[in-house]
C-alpha cells in the first residue's frame, strides 16, 4: 500500500463508509498508529458520528473494534436492560459541555425520577459537574477524558472500570466518549443501559434532547424527563436586562461567521438591550475575536468558567450564539435564544443538535443564507412581543 498521511487515510476511510463501499482494513490499521490519533477522532470518528445514520454506527463499531483490538483492548457493547433495583446509579458524561446539558442531564433527571431512593452520580470532569452543583442529590465521580493517542484516551475507561465492582451499581451510558461510544462498557450487561444517540430514532428528525426523553420513557418508563442544570449563581457584572452572547465555536471554524458580521451583531444587540455580556471564551484566538467584535461598543466581556457564564445566561433577557453549549444552557433555563447554526455536515446533524427549548416561540434557529443582522433583529422583535 502506498504510504499516505493520517489525514488522507481518515478522509478516504470516511468516504468509503459514507458512500457505502467496503472499507479498507489497511487504512484502519494506519489510523491505529499513535501519530494518527488526532485524524482518527477528528476526521473519521466525528465524521461518522455527526451524520446520525444507523449504518454508519455499524461501520464505527467494526472499524473502532479493529483498532481497539490492535491496541489490545476487548470490545463488547451493552444491551438495553434494567433487571434490578440499583442503590447507586452512575450517568456517564458525554465529555462536551453542550452534550452534557442536552443529553446527559435528561438521563440524570430520568434516573432520579425512576429510582428516587438511589444515589445519583455524574461521572465526568469537574468542569461539567459544575453545571449540576446546585442539585444536592447529584454526586460527582471525577473522570477526565484526555485527548491524545489511543492509550491516553482509554485512561478514563480504565479508571471507570475499577469503580463499579459492587453489584448495586447501574451505569447509564449516553453514547459517551468515556466508553468510546459503548464499545468498552464498564459493567456487565445486566447493570448497563446504553443510549445509542447515533442510531436511536433513525426515522425521526427530533433533537437529541427529545430522543433522550423518548429513550428514557421506553427504557426506564419515565415520563417528563427534562434537561436541567443548576450552576453556581453568579452576580451579573451589569444591571438587567441584558443579552448574553457567545462567539465560541469549539475550535470549529466552519461554524463561524466573518468578523464584520460578529461586530455588526454586537452593535445590534447593544442597540436593542441596555447591556450586553459577551463571553471571552477559551484561548487567545477566541478572546481576540471577541475583543474585535466588541470594540467601540458598550458591551461587557466575561472571563470565567462556562458554569459561571451559564448562570448569566439563565438570568439574561436573551441569549445569542453559534451552535454550542450556550444554546443548550439557554434552552435548559428557558431563556429566549437565537442560534446561528452553520458548519453541519447534513440535515440530520442540524436537526439533532437544535436546542430543545420548552417553548419553541422562544427559540429562533438561523442558518445560512438567513444568518443576517436583519434576521437577528426580527428574532429579537419577536421575543419582545411574547
Amino acid at each position: 500500500m502506498v504510504s499516505i498521511s493520517c489525514e488522507q487515510a481518515a478522509g478516504e476511510l470516511l468516504r468509503q463508509c459514507v458512500d457505502g463501499e467496503p472499507w479498507d482494513r489497511d487504512l484502519a490499521r494506519t489510523l491505529a498508529q499513535p501519530e494518527c490519533a488526532d485524524a482518527l477522532f477528528r476526521i473519521l470518528i466525528e465524521g461518522l458520528a455527526d451524520r446520525f445514520e444507523a449504518r454508519l454506527c455499524e461501520d464505527y463499531r467494526a472499524i473502532f473494534s479493529l483498532i481497539l483490538q490492535l491496541a489490545g483492548r476487548p470490545t463488547d457493547a451493552g444491551a438495553f436492560a434494567c433487571q434490578f433495583e440499583p442503590r447507586r446509579i452512575a450517568v456517564l458524561s458525554r465529555v462536551t459541555l453542550g452534550a452534557d446539558i442536552a443529553i446527559t442531564s435528561v438521563l440524570v433527571d430520568a434516573a432520579h425520577k425512576r429510582f428516587p431512593k438511589a444515589e445519583i452520580w455524574f461521572a465526568g470532569s469537574a468542569k461539567s459537574a459544575e453545571l449540576f452543583a446546585g442539585f444536592p442529590w447529584i454526586r460527582h465521580l471525577d473522570v477526565t477524558y484526555r485527548r491524545g493517542a489511543i492509550p491516553q484516551r482509554l485512561e478514563a475507561w480504565r479508571h471507570l472500570s475499577g469503580q463499579f465492582h459492587d453489584e448495586d451499581w447501574l451505569v447509564i451510558d449516553p453514547d459517551s466518549r468515556l466508553t468510546q461510544l459503548g464499545l468498552l462498557p464498564v459493567v456487565d450487561d445486566r447493570r448497563y443501559l446504553f443510549f445509542n444517540s447515533r442510531s436511536y430514532g433513525e426515522d425521526s428528525d427530533a433533537s437529541l434532547s427529545t430522543l433522550a426523553k423518548l429513550w428514557a420513557h421506553e427504557t426506564l418508563g419515565v415520563e417528563g424527563a427534562r434537561g436541567l442544570i443548576a450552576p453556581p449563581a453568579i452576580t451579573p457584572p451589569v444591571h438587567t436586562p441584558y443579552a448574553a452572547v457567545s462567539l465560541g465555536t469549539a475550535d470549529n471554524p466552519s461554524k463561524q461567521m466573518p468578523p464584520a458580521f460578529e461586530a455588526g451583531l454586537i452593535r445590534e444587540l447593544c442597540a436593542h438591550f441596555p447591556n450586553v455580556i459577551v463571553d471571552r471564551g477559551f484561548g487567545a484566538d477566541e478572546s481576540a475575536r471577541v475583543e474585535r467584535a466588541v470594540a467601540g461598543t458598550n458591551a461587557t466581556t466575561w472571563s470565567g468558567s462556562f458554569a459561571g457564564f451559564a448562570s448569566l445566561i439563565g438570568a439574561a433577557s436573551c441569549y445569542v450564539g453559534y451552535d454550542s453549549a450556550g444554546q443548550h444552557a439557554a434552552a435548559a433555563f428557558g431563556t429566549p435564544l437565537v442560534t446561528l447554526f452553520k458548519g453541519y455536515v447534513n440535515e440530520r446533524m442540524f436537526a439533532r443538535w437544535q436546542p430543545a427549548a420548552p417553548n419553541p416561540g422562544r427559540a429562533v434557529i438561523l442558518r445560512e443564507p438567513n444568518i443576517t443582522i436583519p434576521a437577528v433583529k426580527a428574532a429579537l422583535a419577536s421575543f419582545s412581543r411574547l
